[in-house]
């Protein structure tokens, strides 16, 4: 039996948010690729008419089922179907697939990005397609617009394949140049000491905003003041990194929060308006909603220099959101990494 792992990171600190897609027209984006991010397994079975040919095991969701991979009438998942009917099989075989993800859907960290582009690259290495990451990026976002009909920038897909920090320019949607962005390693030690992560629990619940700011976005038009002031943010958050200025990442951070409170004030929701407080008044840099904002979803703060600032800061959100679930993230280089049989920590 053959198996097939993918791995592909998630995002955050996406400054310039909003500005990657179709009603901006044209954007830039900062974001940063961390583990944990999404895994996918394909075991491979030749072909039998005693097995279908597709079977989903969804972790996370606690699914399992052989979908009829049907355009139109999609069954439980309908991503991962999709995906895997974009791609396609190969005639003398049947999978396998089990997904699942470090960080769990509706935490606005690119989740289901992060999913779809390691399904197609699991996909393609399957097919015997060379891996292609930056194809495999335009793959997953046409899997969702496309396929599926639904709302997605670019910048999710691409910092899952490429991984890095990345200057993402789109240039016209849904187009863009990519900079990975570099630094030394004690700068990226630091760094990633002194960024949290706090998913705010109850999964991401905003789509019905999120329309009517799209809705009122486009009615102003791709260079209202609200999206320039984000592409803005996100140039904000190159240079810093680039320089190694902690300070103006933070201030970047928190300038892109506010700017989505200007789209809506329920972009920034009560419990992350709570987390922010205390993050602020325990000393740290900057903080971002991650993704579009709204409810629930999660922020990532840059925290003090001293360690005992961040720990006081981490028990001060425990103790007022009890709910809430906080993880130090690990920087990823690497992006989308596919390969036959894993190694002992499936890595």
């Amino acid at each position: 039996m053959r198996t097939i792992t993918a791995l592909a990171p998630i995002r955050i600190c996406d400054c310039g948010g909003w500005t990657d897609t179709w009603f901006a027209r044209h954007g830039r984006v900062f974001n940063i690729a961390i583990r944990p991010g999404a895994v996918v397994r394909i075991e491979v079975f030749p072909a039998s008419p005693s097995r279908p040919p597709v079977v989903l095991d969804v972790a996370d969701f606690g699914d399992r089922y052989a979908p009829a991979l049907s355009p139109g009438r999609w069954d439980r998942h309908p991503l991962l179907e999709a995906a895997i009917e974009s791609v396609g099989l190969p005639t003398d075989v049947c999978i396998d697939v089990r997904i699942s993800s470090g960080v769990p859907a509706g935490a606005a960290t690119g989740t289901s990005a992060a999913v779809t582009v390691a399904l197609v690259g699991a996909l393609w290495r399957l097919n015997g397609r060379p891996i292609d990451r930056r194809a495999i990026a335009r793959v997953a976002h046409e899997v969702e617009t496309v396929s599926l009909g639904q709302q997605s920038g670019i910048q999710d897909q691409i910092c899952s394949a490429l991984g890095g920090v990345n200057d993402i320019s789109m240039t016209e949607y849904p187009e863009a140049e990519v900079r990975p962005l570099a630094a030394s390693a004690s700068f990226l030690e630091v760094l990633e000491r002194r960024l949290l992560v706090i998913l705010l629990g109850g999964g991401h619940r905003s789509t019905a905003l999120h329309l009517r700011v799209i809705e009122r976005l486009e009615g102003l038009g791709p260079e209202c003041p609200e999206l320039q002031l984000m592409r803005q943010c996100a140039g904000d958050g190159v240079r810093a990194f680039e320089m190694g200025d902690l300070a103006a990442l933070g201030a970047a951070m928190s300038a892109n929060t506010e700017a989505q409170r200007r789209l809506h004030e329920d972009l920034v929701c009560r419990d992350g308006d709570a987390v922010i407080e205390i993050a602020r008044a325990h000393g740290a840099l900057g903080w971002k909603v991650n993704g579009a904002g709204g409810e629930g979803g999660s922020l990532t703060l840059l925290g003090a220099d001293s360690d005992e600032a961040r720990h006081t800061m981490r028990d001060a959100i425990a103790a007022a959101l009890p709910g809430a679930r906080q993880f130090q993230p690990v920087l990823d280089a690497d992006g989308l990494r596919v390969f036959d049989a894993p190694d002992s920590d499936g890595r």
